[in-house]
């Protein structure tokens, strides 16, 4: 008879970190993943129209890039990022009106690096953040897995308030200030310059750092294009810029930039290393090659979701109820609307969905008190025809 011995007492494994255990997964997400049903148009997500990537250009630029420097390609890299990428990264932005030299950069996996760069190398637990209300919901994961204590400044459809934004640097001390200017994530509101340049002043008179985030900057449909707040007088040694590949070339790539003064982009360059090392290198190199037929293909992703977005406008006033408002963005790719106070758009989204619809409630992206009336709509993703049928379903999901 064989005899089984008792398996020994095991101890429990040590627990998550606190950060880990108190920030949670991103709503929009989850909701992505719920309504992933090729039967459902959403306009939850952020996505780009990827009928409209320019396959057959990025290819021809990695095949030339493997085919002239494979050794270099398929090698490690700097941490701050290939000299070529950089170099001609820095040539575009000076032409878009802001002086820069190769030197000032850090290329990143993704802008959303560069966010929790910044978090590594400028907050300690406690640290508190001044952010918009309502604001990009990723940055809000960033500063709550870094620890930091988020404070949303009151503002109107110019973004946040110059005034209030005094009051709260004085009363709470921040480290940085967190804004999307331009096309915002989620109101799809622009900051107008004179609104720029006075939070400029008071980051210069009042010691705080501007970190702006500008994903959408190129994707402009109508007016002319505001300065980068790091244009502005003061604000040049504090100010931090972030852009972006993904919205005009392709998210796959995981390309962004990070333009900082001095001390703090090396600290950033430190954080990188202990992270990943580098970006990839054959990405890098691609993007650089096609960075000179870029402005072609942007041109043409204007003119689609130029129409997608008027599409939008189009069909609203007879999908939202009666009394409901809603943006007019000059760019980028989301639309804010706000139902009657009645309305709660977390409780309604299930019957949404019900309708093959979806949206993002606009609770989520509020630091402070939500707005439970509120939701943000993709414009981009889909054609104006679906766009249309969307809106239909959605209008019944909302009446049902």
């Amino acid at each position: 008879m064989t005899v089984t011995e008792p398996a020994p007492p095991t101890a429990p494994v040590p627990p998550l970190a606190e950060r880990a255990r108190s920030v949670g997964g991103s709503p929009v997400r989850d909701i992505l993943a719920v309504t992933a049903r090729p039967e459902v148009i959403n306009f939850a997500g952020g996505l780009p129209a990827p009928e409209l990537f320019d396959r057959e250009g990025i290819a021809a630029a990695f095949r030339d890039v493997l085919a002239e420097t494979p050794a270099r390609a398929l090698q490690y890299s700097t941490t701050e990022g290939e000299p070529a990428l950089r170099a001609a990264l820095a040539s575009r932005i000076t032409a878009q009106g802001l002086p820069t030299a190769a030197d000032d950069l850090l290329i990143t996996t993704g802008s959303q690096q560069a966010l929790s760069l910044l978090a590594t190398a400028l907050l300690e637990p406690g640290d508190t953040v001044l952010v918009e209300d309502p604001c990009y919901l990723a940055a809000l994961q960033v500063f709550g897995l870094a620890g930091a204590r988020v404070v949303a400044v009151p503002g109107d459809e110019d973004g946040v308030d110059p005034e209030a934004l005094a009051r709260a640097v004085r009363r709470e001390r921040p480290k940085l200030l967190y804004l999307v200017p331009t096309f915002q994530n989620p109101t799809g509101r622009t900051m107008p310059a004179r609104r720029r340049e006075a939070i400029a002043a008071v980051a210069a008179r009042q010691g705080v750092w501007i970190v702006e985030d500008d994903p959408y900057g190129e994707l402009r449909y109508d007016g002319e294009r505001v300065p980068w707040i790091a244009s502005f007088p003061g604000a040049g040694d504090r100010s931090v810029l972030l852009g972006s590949f993904s919205k005009v070339m392709a998210p796959g790539l995981r390309l962004g930039w990070l333009r900082a003064p001095a001390v703090l982009r090396r600290a950033c360059a430190v954080a990188k290393q202990a992270a990943d090392l580098h970006t990839p290198t054959l990405n890098q190199l691609a993007a650089a090659r096609y960075l000179g037929v870029l402005d072609a293909h942007v041109e043409r992703v204007r003119a689609a979701y130029g129409a997608r977005r008027d599409a939008m406008l189009t069909g609203l006033p007879g999908a939202l109820p009666t009394g409901s408002r809603w943006s007019r963005p000059e760019g980028g790719m989301f639309l804010w609307a706000r139902l009657p106070e009645a309305y709660d758009t977390v409780d309604l989204l299930p019957r949404v969905v019900e309708q093959n619809v979806a949206y993002v409630p606009g609770a989520p992206f509020y630091a402070g008190e939500p707005d439970r009336s509120t939701l943000r709509l993709c414009f981009v993703t889909q054609t104006p025809e679906e766009i249309a049928e969307g809106l239909r379903r959605l209008g019944r999901g909302l009446s049902g």
